[in-house]
């Protein structure tokens, strides 16, 4: 495994890290997993010398951070991994039970802490941007939780470019922990952030940490290959069927599976492939099986001929901004 420095952070990072949503309860989705799956993902990951692992007290009501919590104090691995959790979504229909206010952030780092069972967060990042947001008082918050130690960075994830700047100059300009990193959406189907975000990002030197490089499975192949056109992820991701829907979409993973059979590639390794080519820190990867580790480890060494890249790269059609 190979490690980068991430950002202007002095943590070391490797190439490929592991996201939590799928780890859980089969309750929340149909796709999670339960405990004993989940902790096989996350040892052969940590095998791999993966050392980031990312979660959210949204997934599953909590039961992520739980599971991936007590599969790194259980194997050991605590002090030797970056663990990263978030905060905001709304965890039920309870007034101030989600959101960037001070009274939410205060409490539910403690209770991510308690799940995790740990003393601090390496990375806590805001999860999924809420336009009314007063931006001073939330990173106040977040700068009062660095200071008392119970996280060390603060962390960005799905939000459009001129929120990330206002966040990024507020902080500066009131001498305030700023976000280190960014988990944006970013796969050869959802190319958007490479207008403003990406750009940005680069210039003020903030850790790239990019979700979704299998764009939730589609680019995974598997159903289609098989002639289905459906997935348990696909019928009941809601998120999947937002993002990816349009004829265009489809062509682009046909082509994916093109490039991938004449490479004698898997479609998901061609997609990272790509993301990693592309200046990422950390492509976060999501897993069902141990299986699926070994084959993104083993992208690592996988690179695309550039006319396989020009063909790709030219078959994007750009997305409506949904973005306020």
């Amino acid at each position: 495994m190979d490690y980068v420095k991430l950002g202007a952070t002095n943590l070391k990072v490797s190439r490929l890290s592991l996201g939590g949503l799928t780890f859980g309860d089969p309750k929340w989705r149909p796709y999670a997993l339960g405990e004993s799956e989940s902790r096989a993902i996350i040892r052969r990951a940590l095998d791999h010398g993966i050392n980031l692992f990312d979660t959210s007290n949204y997934y599953s009501h909590g039961r992520s951070e739980e599971i991936v919590g007590g599969a790194l104090k259980d194997f050991g691995r605590r002090n030797e991994v970056i663990l990263t959790t978030k905060v905001g979504n709304p965890l039920d229909k309870i007034p101030n039970n989600g959101g960037f206010s001070r009274k939410h952030l205060f409490s539910a780092v403690d209770d991510s802490l308690r799940r995790l069972q740990t003393d601090h967060i390496d990375i806590y990042q805001i999860h999924i941007w809420m336009p009314d947001i007063e931006i001073e008082e939330m990173l106040t918050a977040f700068d009062d939780l660095v200071r008392s130690g119970k996280i060390l960075y603060v962390g960005a994830t799905v939000m459009p470019a001129w929120q990330l700047v206002r966040c990024v100059l507020t902080a500066k300009r009131l001498n305030l922990a700023s976000f280190a990193t960014i988990q944006n959406h970013y796969n050869l189907v959802w190319r958007e952030d490479e207008r403003d975000l990406l750009p940005f990002c680069r210039h003020e030197n903030i850790g790239l940490l990019s979700h979704s490089p299998y764009a939730r499975g589609l680019l995974c192949g598997n159903a289609r290959r098989a002639g289905l056109t459906k997935t348990v992820r696909s019928d009941t991701d809601e998120y999947q069927a937002y993002c990816y829907s349009r004829p265009e979409d489809y062509a682009l993973v046909d082509l994916v599976e093109e490039i991938a059979r004449a490479r004698g590639l898997k479609p998901a390794q061609v997609a990272l492939a790509w993301v990693l080519s592309k200046g990422i820190h950390s492509p976060l990867i999501g897993a069902t099986r141990p299986e699926h580790i070994d084959d993104a480890v083993a992208t690592l060494s996988v690179t695309l001929d550039p006319e396989d890249v020009k063909r790709l790269e030219k078959a994007y059609l750009p997305h409506p901004s949904h973005h306020t």
